[in-house]
């Protein structure tokens, strides 16, 4: 399950995602849909541990991705466009 809450990242005054909230249940086919620029990658990289949020909260299969973003990495996979190393 991923369940996010009020998700939100700033990279200096710009805000790339603004409190955005859903979850996905195990099973269910989710689509991430938007025009460029609209915070899909941004929140993708902050739900699989490459960059931490600014605010808000999300967990992946139970685990938050601020404390344990080390287990979380552990149970995804991600291939985005330009690619980002782990630290």
């Amino acid at each position: 399950m991923i369940r996010a809450q009020g998700l939100t990242r700033h990279f200096g005054d710009h805000v790339a995602v603004d409190g955005v909230d859903f979850q996905i249940r195990p099973g269910e086919v989710f689509g991430f849909l938007g025009p460029n620029g609209a915070g899909k990658t941004t929140t993708v990289r902050m739900l699989s541990g490459l960059i931490a949020p600014t605010g808000g909260t999300a967990t992946v299969n139970g685990f938050d991705i601020r404390e344990r973003p080390d287990v979380v990495r552990a149970h995804v996979g991600v291939l985005t466009e330009t690619p980002g190393l782990y630290p």
